[in-house]
């Protein structure tokens, strides 16, 4: 039975990616005004971590007027498909651009994942107390279980050479927040549980995130510098919360560099910080994270 539920998931997962690329593909095939594109991404960190995406744009104009402002307001739809060592999950963003520096974005993903205990690496299952020797311990089996989530935001964002017009003058501000609901099938109130071999901390419930960008973008080589701030707390509440930190924001911190290599290709390193919820018995601490790289080809540029 375990069996058959499991092949039922991972075949759910699958037909929810290819439906959501076959249903936008008929939905925009005719509209000659819609712009697309595809684009294959590999990410990979100094934690051996290793994810594949494939991502499908498609941005048509919406409520377009004459100014500056409104002349490129559009609608984009992006789905994706992501596929790593132990997990497989399908995304789906909306974002409305009403105003050339505001975006309000709504979105989903759903997916599930399986364990490589041997490793201690765990893609989907139960956070369990940790043994005498201090090891992690998970209660999950390969696919017995989704992880989904929904969410809702918005982001402003300025450059500076649309006031200032000049290749040199490129110099970017966007701030990002959003509200979450993220769960995992199995779980119930108050039960922990790991996704993608993550800290083993979430909690069906809400959440916030957040993020602060200001980068400069250089016709060159190295096309983008940047410097990102990354926030998250858990807004459930739970026993025992502020005494491991639960009440506390999370933050990461990325220096950014990002190569134009290529029309088509790119490549983008990050150094990222990240501080520790260690609980009110021990003080916080920020310490180095992960390297971080993301290779992105454009199988088929944006057009019309």
């Amino acid at each position: 039975m375990r069996i058959i539920m499991r092949k039922k998931i991972l075949t759910a997962i699958l037909g929810i990616i290819i439906c959501m690329g076959f249903f936008a593909q008929t939905l925009f095939a005719e509209e000659q005004s819609v712009k697309s594109s595809t684009e294959l991404t590999l990410q990979m960190t100094s934690l051996m971590q290793v994810k594949l995406g494939i991502t499908q744009r498609y941005q048509f104009p919406f409520l377009q007027g004459t100014s500056p402002l409104t002349e490129n307001n559009n609608i984009s739809l992006v789905l994706t498909g992501e596929f790593s060592p132990i997990s497989i999950t399908g995304i789906a963003t909306a974002v409305w651009t009403p105003i050339a520096f505001l975006e309000f974005t709504a979105g989903g993903r759903i997916g599930s994942g399986w364990n490589l205990e041997g490793m201690g690496i765990y893609g989907i299952g139960f956070n369990k107390q940790p043994d005498p020797d201090g090891e992690r311990k998970v209660d999950g089996r390969p696919f017995d279980g989704l992880h989904w989530s929904t969410r809702a935001g918005g982001a402003f964002q300025f450059n500076f050479a649309a006031v200032f017009p000049g290749n040199w003058n490129n110099v970017i501000i966007r701030t990002f927040h959003e509200i979450n609901y993220a769960g995992y099938t199995r779980a119930r109130a108050g039960e922990s549980w790991f996704f993608e071999n993550d800290d083993g901390e979430n909690r069906n419930g809400f959440n916030y995130r957040g993020s602060y960008l200001i980068g400069y973008q250089m016709p060159l080589f190295l096309n983008m510098v940047a410097f990102l701030a990354e926030t998250d707390l858990h807004l459930y509440d739970t026993i025992y919360r502020s005494q491991w930190g639960g009440s506390e924001m999370r933050w990461t911190l990325s220096g950014i560099m990002n190569f134009s290599v290529h029309e088509r290709f790119s490549v983008t390193l990050l150094c990222q910080f990240r501080n520790l919820n260690v609980g009110s018995s021990n003080p916080r601490r920020m310490e180095f994270y992960r390297i971080a790289a993301v290779l992105t080809y454009r199988l088929r540029l944006p057009s019309r």
